[in-house]
């Protein structure tokens, strides 16, 4: 990964979510809470997190558990809690992904509309190379960025063995390859709904002839997976191939909007274009983009860091972000919200002045939005907080 992402939607009855038993209710009290902590659990440190909703209203927090440091590489697991009351208290970590040596990270999970299926995609790649040497070539295939699906139908207690989908979304000359992070889209409107969408990143070889090494910002570009089966077969959506250094987008957050069509936010990766957020919309379901990705200028106090996106239900509910708010430093995690589809964003409230960085956006129930989110009291990476926002504090 660059350096230091759940909307339950009102679904159509023929993809409402395959509900079991009574939704989980948190405590009226709870404001936040701690699912991971440095140190603790067997992990040095827990980065990148992830959140949805399930069916039965089980919030699920994955992240990345890293056993020796806070770096990118090296053995990292995609671990996971779960809450069933509204994410106030946590039940035990289970180890979702185990890296076993190797880097298993980068969770974008997704509830499948029609049967409540948990569909977790993720990246590998082995823990002796870096990403500055996968993105000049000089790993093997084995050793690259691959990408795994797994599934759990029993509301994130137990999931498949991750099963490789490298082949079916990879073409052979990107180098680098991220899956999200942070939570996927359903699709829940228009002709392609139920399709699950994986927002992503990637990196491409230099031409033939070019003195570049691969390694340079310039060669990363945004794209997105799909899967029309209900995350069983994958296919390649749009690719953002622009690669002129001007623009570069990185880690992706996807929403879809209230007139059906996607907006994709991204992490823009030191392009020459003044701003560190970028942003595209889709009418196909993730097939292309409308335009060109475009600097987003009114999320110009955003570091070069990763966001989340989530769209609330309803024809003029507005369209929320969630990163750190100032540019120069990851600190002071804030939300802003959109009310034109993402063409503008007005900055709502700021969660606290203490270092921040990735963070993972999902809707609790009709009256709460959930922020898990990475911080700490010296640095971003002390701790993941799940904190609940009123979405009256959200507008």
């Amino acid at each position: 990964m660059p350096l230091p992402s759940r909307c339950l939607l009102v679904l159509p009855a023929l993809l409402a979510p395959l509900t079991v038993g009574p939704p989980a209710h948190a405590a009226a009290h709870c404001v936040s809470s701690v699912p991971y902590t440095a140190g603790q659990g067997g992990y040095d440190t827990y980065r990148v997190p992830a959140a949805v909703v399930t069916g039965r209203g089980t919030v699920l927090a994955f992240a990345e558990g890293r056993h020796d440091g806070a770096g990118d590489s090296g053995d990292i697991d995609v671990v996971l809690r779960r809450s069933t009351d509204g994410g106030c208290t946590w039940g035990p970590m289970t180890v979702v992904a185990a890296g076993r040596g190797d880097t298993r990270g980068n969770p974008a999970p997704v509830i499948d509309p029609r049967t409540g299926t948990v569909v977790l995609v993720t990246s590998y790649n082995s823990g002796a190379v870096t990403e500055a040497q996968i993105m000049r070539g000089e790993v093997t295939p084995a050793q690259s960025r691959r990408v795994f699906v797994q599934r759990s139908r029993d509301d994130g207690r137990r999931f498949t063995p991750p099963r490789d989908i490298t082949a079916a979304v990879k073409p052979p000359h990107w180098r680098w390859y991220a899956t999200g992070p942070g939570h996927a889209l359903a699709v829940t409107r228009g002709p392609h709904a139920g399709r699950l969408l994986v927002p992503a990143d990637h990196s491409t070889a230099p031409p033939p002839g070019s003195p570049d090494t691969g390694q340079e910002p310039r060669y990363y570009g945004a794209h997105a997976l799909r899967s029309d089966d209900g995350g069983h077969t994958w296919h390649l959506g749009f690719v953002d191939d622009t690669y002129d250094g001007v623009t570069n987008a990185n880690e992706t957050s996807a929403a879809q909007l209230p007139d059906g069509r996607l907006y994709f936010a991204s992490r823009d990766q030191n392009g020459s274009s003044p701003g560190n957020r970028l942003d595209a919309w889709s009418s196909d379901a993730g097939e292309t983009l409308d335009a060109p990705y475009a600097v987003q200028s009114t999320l110009n106090d955003v570091p070069v860091v990763q966001g989340s996106v989530l769209q609330l239900p309803g024809d003029q509910a507005p369209l929320l972000f969630s990163a750190p708010s100032v540019p120069t430093a990851r600190r002071s995690m804030a939300l802003w919200h959109s009310t034109d589809g993402g063409r503008t964003f007005v900055r709502a409230l700021t969660l606290a002045d203490r270092p921040a960085a990735y963070s993972d956006l999902v809707r609790i129930d009709a009256d709460t939005v959930g922020l898990l989110y990475e911080t700490g009291a010296k640095g971003p990476y002390e701790t993941i907080e799940f904190r609940r926002l009123p979405v009256g504090a959200t507008r």
